[in-house]
This record gives structure tokens, C-alpha cells and sequence, in this order.
């Protein structure tokens, strides 16, 4: 596939669903723990208190509800990459729910390295959810993973993510701008 702006156009909408599920938690995340509070064999949390069940289904939950969106108006745009809208929900299904498992695992990571809950870790904080997330869309989308494509969307995500951490903080969202 030959990279252009509709290509990247294109990229952008397809990601949409885990973008908009990795930033829900923000906002509608707190409640009881994903981890429930349980230690691992090292003694540590397993994720910790900052991974919620309301966060991880707020976040699925918001990247489907961008799959619906978008199968109701991608279809008429020049940018439709399914022939069928239903395809649209399911990746979005498999995107974000991608998406909140690999925030879970950098945060188990960061646990296992004794990085303490709420600091920073370049790269797993900002990519982790994007890798589990195309990993779990690969099946439904696999036309869109060429090399150009992938290196856009991790640098792409990379400085998004930084971005809006920075807002988020400075809106009072997150106590970090990580």
C-alpha cells in the first residue's frame, strides 16, 4: 500500500475505537480494582489501584460505541474499509478491549520492574496499549499493517498520547502528565 494522506486518513479512523478506549478511563475510570487487590508471587500488585473494573469497561464500552459511529458513516465516505458496517463494530470490539488488556499489561509490567503505580515508564505507558490492541485486530484488519503504516501509527500514537496526558493533567483529568 502506498502511503498518501488518505492512507493516513484512513489509519486514523481505524484507530479511533482504541484511542478514544484508552482515554475513557480518565474520566469514567475509579471504583474497585481490576486486580481486586490481589499481590503477585513478587509481593506486588497485580496492576494497582489505578486499574479499575469501571475504568477497563469504560473504556471498551467507548471504543464500541466509536465502532458504531463509524459504521454508520464510514460506509458513504471515501475513507469505508469494510463493505460491511457490522465489521466496523467488531473490530472496535476487538480494538479496544485490545486496547484496555495492554494498558493492563504495561501496568503489570511496571509492577514486576517496581515502577510504583502512577509513574512514568517511556514506551509502556504510551504503546503498550496500541501493540495488544493491533494484535487483537490483526485478524480483521491485516490490510492495513504494512511497515509505513504501523511505524505512523506507533509514532503517531506516541505523541498523541503524550499530548493529551499533558492536557488531561493541566484540565485536572489526571494528577500526572503521564
Amino acid at each position: 500500500m502506498d502511503f498518501s494522506i488518505d492512507v493516513a486518513i484512513t489509519l486514523i479512523l481505524f484507530i479511533l475505537p482504541a484511542y478514544f478506549a484508552n482515554s475513557t478511563p480518565v474520566i469514567f475510570g475509579g471504583g474497585e480494582p481490576l486486580d481486586f487487590g490481589k499481590k503477585f508471587l513478587d509481593g506486588r500488585r497485580l496492576l494497582g489501584k489505578g486499574k479499575t473494573i469501571r475504568g477497563f469497561l469504560s473504556g471498551v464500552f467507548a471504543g464500541m460505541l466509536i465502532g458504531v459511529l463509524e459504521a454508520l458513516i464510514l460506509p458513504y465516505t471515501p475513507f469505508n474499509f469494510f463493505c460491511n458496517p457490522s465489521n466496523y463494530v467488531v473490530l472496535a470490539f476487538f480494538l479496544s478491549t485490545g486496547t484496555m488488556a495492554g494498558d493492563s499489561l504495561g501496568s503489570f509490567i511496571k509492577r514486576r520492574l517496581a515502577i510504583p503505580s502512577g509513574s512514568p515508564s517511556l514506551l509502556l505507558d504510551q504503546l503498550a496499549f496500541l501493540a495488544i490492541a493491533l494484535f487483537f485486530a490483526y485478524p480483521r484488519a491485516s490490510f492495513l499493517y504494512a511497515l509505513e503504516s504501523l511505524l505512523f501509527l506507533f509514532v503517531l500514537t506516541y505523541f498523541l498520547h503524550v499530548a493529551f496526558n499533558v492536557l488531561a493533567n493541566k484540565l485536572g483529568l489526571k494528577r500526572v502528565p503521564w
